[in-house]
């Protein structure tokens, strides 16, 4: 089977934007890590206006984005960069029936924040939010996340967060892997009604991703920003039998294309009913898109 050939047109979950206009404000370390990292030619990560990426997502198959309005760190902070929200309101109102948009959180901004994470949603019709624990080295189960899953189940809408693994992304400020998908297990039992979405996998502790998605009704495993021929074994067994209900697709583009993904997952032999899941119902039900429509 190839890209061409899947049963779905996916939704793909995490979507970092990359218009002229957001190039030229990130960090400079932002692209050297793309390209010296995690391996991008300097081409692909140069400016991608809100059309060339949409083109991308035809050629691939790919349906709709959700684009993250990301929070690196607290404002101030070596590194630290905030996307203002209104940039990605922007985009989903200019192409409502391609992009949705996710809410950054930075939990150091306390209720000046969670006011914002209501205005977002209320205001610019956001569907959830997104977090980076370990640009804050606050754990997922830290009490200053905690008014934001409150306010998350006060709107009913699911929340990301990275865990696995940080890397270095810039060299003036290495950053401690505070995202243990075991701390998951403290939100989810806290926070019952709160869908919370594990991404990146969880690697390298994958299996204890595995677990908590397991155990918790309501917590699910993102795909993104590893590259489906490496994910590990008892991931891809997982999605592709009693898990498979509890995966959603996501590329965490630029790191991953739209193209490479679904190649890559195409090549998996994955089950069909597997295929369908993943790559897009279980989004939508987690999300709610389909009774929005």
């Amino acid at each position: 089977m190839s890209a061409g050939d899947l049963p779905v047109r996916p939704i793909d979950i995490v979507v970092n934007p990359l218009t002229p206009e957001i190039v030229a404000a990130r960090p400079a370390w932002t692209r050297r890590f793309h390209t010296q990292k995690i391996g991008r030619e300097d081409a692909e990560v140069a400016s991608v206006t809100h059309e060339e990426m949409i083109a991308q997502m035809d050629a691939a198959g790919v349906e709709r984005a959700f684009l993250v309005a990301c929070k690196l760190g607290q404002e101030g902070t070596p590194a630290a960069w905030h996307m203002p929200d209104e940039w990605i309101a922007e985009a989903v109102a200019a192409y409502p029936d391609r992009f949705s948009g996710l809410v950054g959180i930075d939990p150091t901004e306390g209720m000046e924040g969670v006011r914002r994470l209501e205005r977002a949603v209320c205001e610019y019709g956001f569907i959830g939010a997104h977090s980076y624990p370990h640009w804050f080295e606050l754990p997922p189960n830290h009490a200053r996340w905690y008014p934001f899953y409150a306010k998350c189940c006060e709107l009913d809408v699911p929340i990301q967060m990275q865990v696995g693994q940080s890397l270095v992304y810039a060299p003036e400020r290495p950053l401690r892997s505070v995202g243990r998908p075991i701390t998951l297990d403290d939100i989810a039992c806290d926070f019952p009604e709160l869908a919370i979405i594990g991404i990146h996998i969880g690697i390298p502790w994958h299996d204890e991703m595995i677990a908590m998605a397991w155990k918790h009704e309501n917590v699910f495993i993102g795909t993104d920003a590893h590259a489906p021929k490496y994910w590990p074994q008892s991931f891809v067994h997982y999605l592709n039998s009693y898990g498979r209900k509890k995966v959603l697709f996501g590329t965490d583009y630029p790191v991953l294309s739209f193209e490479r993904a679904l190649r890559e997952i195409s090549a998996l032999g994955l089950r069909e009913e597997t295929l369908r899941a993943v790559l897009r119902d279980n989004a939508e039900r987690v999300y709610r898109l389909a009774s929005a429509t």
